[in-house]
């Protein structure tokens, strides 16, 4: 096997479009085609999902630039994966024998608009950046996904990635008002329009967002900004058990109360970040939702209250409003740090199911089957305001724990598809999840959405194997 890759690797050294690619690009490693070089690229934070050896990593700074990687990759029948920061959780930025990814992280860049209220901004910009660059105006910018301090614009895009606030204001789609890409054919095209409004043609740019990089490579993206916010209100409760904190978020939808925040953390989350922090959580609850609210003034304050009522009503042992703004951060820096906490335990299959809210309580009860079933640990964290459920599947340490980890993932996807909801919310289908979207998708939709790729990609070049084998 290792002779075996050290004689490809030789073969990919002297491949012709490594000249191109050097040609097209300046020195100064915008081109990497070593194995030390490449391995950080090779793969994004999915548990599991195959990486491939690329012939190569180009990072471009100009869209031109990428235009030109592309057509030159095209040329020669090279397959191209475009790739953000790398914290993606479903392999859609993993590299592919023989490819070349395109990373973006040399295409910076934010100018704020503060009159349209919008931003054009580099996909290899960060996030947390681009907040901060807004604040700085006055506006906010409020796609909020938990890896915003690492992750990229341009990996939003490609995932339609969500956050804490989406349950109020909507997912990454939700706010991007066009985008620049180079297409798998090479063409360096604009999708969408800045104004408020605009139906001209059908809506392409709603294809590219989420589209996983399987279209072609993001080059440059207009945000749509918010304004500066109201202080937040936080109200917290702790509950018996993680059907009872269920039967509360659906309370709060139907008292017609929308947070900007609406979190919950099970037992196993509480107990991994205590035992990391000693944060004292898992001692005073099984199970903790947090909500937080922004309407300004005395509309705030009653959803508050109404927030508060609900939770005691389904049970919580306790409930109550923070007056502390250190107070409730540091109960949303305890959701923060569940990820890695858990992670701790052992390697993670992190799902990303969602449900409708009303159901929430029955896929709860459902994903606490699945652990007893396969005796497994399963963490369950979410965004449990729009039906989002993050359960953490720890893959034991044991011969047969790898198969009853993957189980258990693939059960999590058709319980939720039995429950009316979809097998990812935000993190996309990736590599992980190609066999979901199928039960989830038919033929015919499948079908539809094949052809649309081919439009933009007509030789399958653009990141092969994502989505669809």
């Amino acid at each position: 096997m290792v002779r075996a890759r050290r004689d490809a690797g030789r073969r990919l050294s002297a491949h012709p479009l490594l000249d191109e690619l050097r040609a097209a690009l300046p020195a100064g490693g915008a081109v990497l085609d070593s194995a030390t070089s490449t391995e950080r690229y090779r793969h994004d934070q999915a548990a599991w999902a195959e990486a491939g050896v690329p012939l190569a990593v180009v990072r471009p700074s100009t869209p031109e630039q990428v235009r030109d990687v592309v057509v030159s990759c095209r040329r020669h029948g090279v397959p191209v994966v475009p790739r953000g920061a790398g914290s993606g959780l479903a392999g859609g930025a993993n590299a592919v024998d023989g490819g070349v990814v395109v990373s973006t992280e040399r295409l910076l860049g934010i100018a704020v608009d503060p009159v349209e209220r919008l931003a054009v901004v580099g996909p290899g910009v960060l996030n947390a950046d681009l907040r901060a660059t807004a604040a700085e105006h006055g506006l906010w910018y409020a796609p909020d996904p938990a890896s915003a301090a690492i992750s990229s614009i341009g990996g939003n895009v490609a995932t339609n990635a969500g956050g804490l606030c989406c349950v109020k204001y909507g997912v990454t789609r939700d706010h991007v008002l066009a985008v620049q890409l180079v297409t798998g054919a090479g063409d360096l095209v604009r999708l969408g329009r800045r104004t408020a409004k605009g139906v001209a043609g059908l809506d392409l740019l709603g294809a590219v967002v989420g589209s996983e990089g399987t279209l072609g490579v993001v080059t440059e993206v207009t945000v749509r900004l918010r304004p500066a916010r109201p202080p937040e209100r936080t109200v917290a409760g702790f509950f018996g058990s993680l059907v009872d904190a269920g039967e509360a978020v659906a309370a709060v939808a139907r008292a017609g109360v929308v947070p900007s925040a609406l979190e919950l953390m099970d037992s196993h989350c509480l107990r991994a970040v205590d035992a990391w922090k000693r944060t004292g959580l898992a001692d005073e609850a099984d199970t903790v939702l947090l909500a937080r609210l922004d309407a300004p003034g005395d509309a705030g304050e009653a959803e508050a209250a109404t927030v508060e009522a609900c939770f005691a009503a389904a049970g919580a042992t306790w409930a109550g409003r923070s007056s502390d703004e250190a107070e409730a951060e540091a109960l949303f820096d305890a959701r923060r740090l569940v990820w890695p906490a858990v992670d701790r335990l052992g390697p993670l299959l992190t799902e990303d199911v969602c449900v409708p809210v009303g159901v929430l309580p029955r896929m709860l009860e459902r994903v606490q089957a699945v652990a007893r079933e396969h005796r497994l640990t399963i963490a369950t964290l979410a965004h449990v305001g729009d039906g989002n459920l993050h359960p953490l599947v720890v893959v034991p340490r044991e011969r047969d724990g790898e198969a009853r980890a993957a189980a258990a993932f693939e059960q999590i996807m058709d319980d939720a598809l039995v429950l009316g909801g979809t097998i990812t919310g935000e993190h996309g289908v990736g590599r992980l999840k190609r066999e979901g979207l199928v039960r989830e998708l038919d033929a015919t939709v499948l079908d539809l959405q094949r052809r649309v790729k081919a439009a933009f990609d007509p030789d399958g070049i653009m990141n092969p194997g994502v989505m669809w084998r």
